[in-house]
């Protein structure tokens, strides 16, 4: 397994919903951003489903707030919302459009995102919106870079993506040392207070998500199979 370069400044980190980015890939954006680098975050929903006892709409606003403190807490200051609805993402031109625009608009030399495959490391079935946006992002970083793809957007082509990350994937090729980094990881998960107190509930009651405990097993699995202390691993693509 090889070290993710680091030989850039501006990263995207595309995902599905809030708290996508904090079940490890977060750790990887606070090392970046204390080494000065940008990262922008663009949620393709509000996670407006993710809450069985709480209204959508209500739920979208706890969701978002909890995204934007999570992004900051690892150092990210530009979080977005392409409002699209939570739980029934389509794959297709009207989400891979969106997509493109974001690429192109932000102009990143890497883009992170989910895990795309049908399953996550150890065999749990992925869920659709995670299947759906992942491979988008994985589509829209080309349809980005061509300018007769999408001409209705009115912006000029992005064809500067050396690659994509994208995390939790069972075909990780690569790895980023977050030694170090390892709890600022663990407090943007944090930052989803409510969500994961109903997640905790949903399923048995009584029953509590440790996060520290969750992700610390992550980092050092990753740690292990890189060598190092912490690490979280991701399946690279190139542009």
């Amino acid at each position: 397994m090889e070290a993710v370069p680091e030989d850039w400044e501006r990263a995207l980190a595309i995902v599905a919903h809030p708290d996508d980015l904090e079940y490890g890939t977060s750790a990887a954006i606070a090392r970046w951003t204390s080494q000065g680098k940008t990262v922008t975050e663009v949620l393709a929903t509000r996670g407006e489903a993710g809450i069985d006892s709480m209204d959508p709409r209500e739920a979208a606003q706890v969701r978002s707030a909890e995204q934007i403190e999570a992004a900051r807490r690892v150092g990210v200051d530009n979080v977005e919302f392409l409002d699209l609805a939570d739980g029934v993402l389509e794959y297709g031109l009207p989400l891979r459009r969106a997509l493109a625009g974001a690429i192109r608009w932000h102009r990143p030399e890497v883009v992170l995102s989910i895990n795309f495959r049908e399953e996550f490391p150890g065999g749990a079935f992925n869920m659709a919106d995670h299947r759906v946006l992942g491979l988008a992002v994985a589509d829209a970083i080309r349809d980005a870079a061509n300018r007769w793809v999408f001409r209705d957007l009115d912006l000029e082509p992005w064809q500067g993506v050396r690659f994509a990350l994208f995390g939790g994937s069972p075909r990780a090729t690569h790895y980023v040392d977050v030694t170090g980094h390892l709890e600022a990881g663990i407090d943007s998960l944090l930052a989803h207070r409510l969500y994961l107190a109903n997640l905790s509930a949903a399923p048995a009651p009584g029953a509590e998500f440790d996060a520290a405990s969750f992700l610390t097993g992550i980092a050092e699995e990753g740690g292990r199979a890189a060598g190092v202390e912490h690490a979280m691993t991701f399946e690279m693509i190139g542009s």
